[in-house]
């Protein structure tokens, strides 16, 4: 991403689970340029490291705006993964770090599933269900926001890449086993890649990466789909789960959007095809479209629409905030 260098610029941040994207935009034309760090935030007993944050962002930030030939930032949208949970000091020390290292005065704080949303959908009533390891549904009437599941893998995230594996290995013991429900091609596939099944339990019950332990199995289920019926009601039954989370947080009434987001999507068919009439039974009145960008994409849309006075998206405090005249 290149531009022509304009005065004044607004800055986009997307911080995740894989690290820290940042973006300089003009607030009319979009992204001028991008940096990346591929070191995720550190987070402790006050939750998201504001200092940590702060360090890896102003080198980049530096870098950016001599590039660009930015005057000034104006503004500022961070998306952030665990702002809703752990995101106290985050919320309270940034837009004053922001506005001391930058001049930034306005700055929007936003949970990533809400710039996920925005990133897909734009400014507009709907729902989007990010699938990935986990899974979660956020959904906006644009007088409030609601969300679905992400409850982590043990106690929720249906249908994700992990409650999939989970579910495929489950079969795979199930035909070790004898008992019903068991699938002996997920068995072969579970010792392929495990090892025989007695030791799978303690391979997988220590390992701090469970969630994603357990997601690297659901490609084999989907791998599996086609000619074994225990595999394909696997993916019916997770197509149901994503559907029932995105109509927990759809609007009722007027003319939503539904779009699906995340790496489950590279299943295809298997699992595209029940989620596709799934959600066309439960939301008719919300056709399914395709995301139009990525959660970097929302904080970019955020930040354009902040700096020019026109964000309509409602404010809450655990998923959207929005702080002016940060003081430093």
């Amino acid at each position: 991403m290149t531009g022509t260098a304009v005065g004044v610029g607004v800055l986009a941040v997307d911080s995740g689970g894989s690290g820290l994207r940042v973006v300089v935009a003009d607030p009319q034309r979009g992204p001028l340029a991008q940096r990346e760090s591929r070191e995720p935030v550190h987070t402790g007993d006050r939750g998201i490291d504001p200092g940590h944050f702060m360090a890896q962002l102003v080198p980049m930030v530096r870098e950016l705006t001599a590039e660009t030939g930015v005057g000034a930032l104006s503004t500022a949208a961070v998306g952030a993964a665990g702002l809703a949970t752990l995101g106290d000091a985050l919320r309270a020390e940034l837009p004053g770090a922001l506005r001391r290292e930058f001049g930034i005065r306005s700055v929007a704080l936003v949970a990533d599933a809400v710039a996920g949303y925005v990133g897909a959908l734009g400014p507009c009533p709907g729902a989007v269900v990010a699938a990935g390891t986990g899974l979660i549904a956020v959904g906006t009437d644009l007088t409030c926001w609601r969300r679905a599941d992400g409850w982590g893998h043990l106690l929720g995230d249906c249908g994700s890449g992990a409650w999939i594996g989970r579910a495929g290995l489950e079969a795979a013991l199930r035909a070790y086993d004898g008992r019903p429900g068991g699938s002996a091609g997920l068995l072969a596939c579970a010792e392929e890649m495990f090892g025989p099944m007695p030791g799978l339990p303690g391979k997988l019950y220590p390992r701090p990466d469970r969630p994603a332990v357990l997601a690297s199995f659901a490609p084999q289920v989907a791998a599996r789909a086609d000619g074994d019926p225990v595999a394909a009601g696997i993916l019916g039954a997770a197509a149901r789960h994503m559907a029932e989370s995105a109509a927990a947080v759809c609007p009722a009434a007027g003319e939503p959007r539904v779009s699906v987001t995340g790496g489950l999507l590279k299943m295809g068919d298997p699992l595209l095809v029940p989620l596709r009439e799934e959600l066309a039974r439960r939301l008719p009145h919300a056709p399914l479209v395709a995301a139009a960008g990525d959660p970097l994409a929302g904080s970019v849309r955020i930040a354009g629409d902040l700096a020019a006075g026109a964000l309509t998206l409602p404010s809450d405090a655990a998923m959207l905030s929005v702080v002016t005249g940060a003081e430093g």
